[in-house]
């Protein structure tokens, strides 16, 4: 369904994105952002899963910066690779490249934003520092670093409960520092919506698509 594009963030940095389109008129935009494995076959199933909803959408390759083309699986080497990529990544850098997309997403109407761990972080930054119609969360591990960032736009969170990565008590300071925002907690470990993983929990995950998708009829259209 989806194609490769290549935008240009404000610095003059170029990147990949990977680009699904309705069947229809677009009802929307979503930027859709990647987990640490990069844009790969997972996040590409999720960005034409949008645009079988009616969505333009768009999913950047925020990696370019330190490795093109970084598409890796779920293996613990992979998950390895995927955390040095990230940690030389700076998160401003990527604001530039998620602007220079929700951009490229304006012309087919309202943008909404939806990132899955290191992406769910970034969708969050997308709500404090770029302001878009409306933004989700999935298990965003840095989300309580960034909590005193105020957001822009409505707010929805999925975090699992099993999930090691992110205590508890992380997901509570978020609802007290953002009593707006809607935080949902289920009965899963982290990287619930991924049916590539073994943490992947279907129940969960329908839950948490329909609660998205809801929000962004509400907001995105």
């Amino acid at each position: 369904m989806g194609e490769t594009i290549q935008l240009t963030a404000s610095d003059g940095h170029k990147f990949d994105v990977y680009k699904a389109m309705p069947s229809g008129a677009p009802k929307g935009a979503i930027l859709v952002i990647q987990e640490i494995f990069g844009v790969n076959s997972h996040m590409r199933e999720v960005a034409d899963g949008f645009a079988a909803e009616g969505y333009a959408v768009m999913a950047p390759a925020l990696f370019d910066r330190a490795e093109r083309n970084f598409d890796v699986g779920y293996t613990p080497d992979d998950i390895a690779k995927g955390r040095d990529v990230r940690a030389a990544v700076k998160w401003d850098d990527s604001v530039l490249d998620m602007q220079a997309t929700a951009d490229a997403l304006k012309p087919f109407g309202k943008v909404g934003s939806v990132g899955y761990c290191y992406g769910g972080s970034c969708s969050w930054l997308v709500a404090t520092r770029i302001g878009v119609a409306a933004s989700v969360c999935y298990y965003g591990g840095q989300i309580a670093m960034f909590k005193d960032e105020k957001p822009k736009n409505p707010v929805m969170m999925h975090f699992g409960e099993q999930d090691h990565g992110i205590p508890m008590s992380d997901v509570e300071a978020i609802r007290k520092a953002h009593p707006d925002a809607q935080v949902f907690v289920y009965p899963a470990g982290h990287g619930f919506n991924c049916d590539h993983r073994a943490d992947y929990n279907a129940e969960c995950a329908a839950e948490a698509r329909k609660r998205t998708l809801d929000f962004f009829a509400k907001h995105v259209g």
